[in-house]
């Protein structure tokens, strides 16, 4: 079976099945073209049960080089989700309210609904022939990318917390491109976030370009992290770690780190 190695950023090398990649990128062309049907959904369950983060990243990549536009792939993220969304309910019903990936996946929760909000706004904005500081759409963009930045608590839990003992496990490859994303995701949002706070000062076409440029990458990206996150990331997690005294002593060092504004009270409460 041909195969190909991938140098990771910390210089070690990934061995990835290129006739796996294939298959993958194989399936999400005939999602984008045909929707979601019930063969696909089955085949998808099946799929998604063998990847890792690295490997769905790969198979993104090669529809972008073979001439999808990126912004199609932020449909697909919707339909990876839709695929999916019985199999994150198995993953909830089978922890409880406030154990460390309840927590993580509620907020997920709130940062997609942020992110449904930038994309509203986005559009209104670009279709605005000129600017006024008086259009509350405005301070309602740079509201939302706020919220959006927010999730910082969200990472550093995820980073400072789960990751490690995914780690401690020999499950490096995930982490590793998780914390790439994040570190991409976080400057990203930044810029979105000065971009908006200059508006008066720019020449609006420009401006209008340059938000929806980076709404767009920063919507499909985060969505994408997500997905990955939830439906291989966290399952993993909930395979590997055993322990419930070790889940425990991670909620615990949750808190100290702290949690987002838009955490839900009943997954903090105890």
């Amino acid at each position: 079976m041909e195969s190909k190695k991938v140098i990771l950023k910390d210089g070690q090398a990934k061995v990835i099945d290129s006739e796996r990649i294939n298959m993958l990128t194989d399936f999400l062309r005939r999602i984008n073209k045909e929707g979601i049907t019930k063969e696909l959904r089955e085949e998808g369950l099946d799929i998604v049960k063998s990847i890792d983060p690295l490997e769905l990243s790969i198979a993104e990549q090669n529809l972008i080089d073979d001439g999808m536009e990126p912004s199609e792939l932020r449909h697909l993220c919707d339909i990876h989700m839709e695929i999916l969304k019985d199999e994150l309910e198995k993953l909830k019903s089978n922890i409880s309210r406030g154990h460390v990936l309840d927590t993580l996946v509620e907020e997920h929760t709130k940062i997609l609904g942020l992110l449904e909000e930038l994309e509203v706004v986005t559009s209104k904005i670009v279709k605005m022939d000129k600017y006024n500081k008086k259009n509350a759409e405005f301070s309602k963009a740079l509201e939302i990318v706020q919220g959006i930045l927010d999730a910082e608590l969200h990472h550093k839990r995820e980073e400072d917390v789960l990751f490690p003992e995914l780690e401690k496990r020999d499950i490096t490859g995930p982490t590793r491109i998780m914390r790439l994303e994040h570190d991409q995701l976080r400057e990203k949002k930044r810029r979105l976030k000065e971009l908006i706070k200059v508006v008066e000062y720019l020449d609006f076409e420009d401006f209008k370009d340059n938000l929806q440029s980076l709404s767009k990458e920063i919507c499909f990206e985060l969505k994408d992290h997500i997905f990955k996150e939830n439906y291989i990331l966290y399952p993993t997690a909930l395979g590997a770690i055993k322990d419930e005294k070790l889940w425990e002593n991670m909620r615990e060092k949750c808190d100290d780190i702290g949690y987002c504004p838009f955490t839900p009270k009943e997954c903090i409460e105890k």
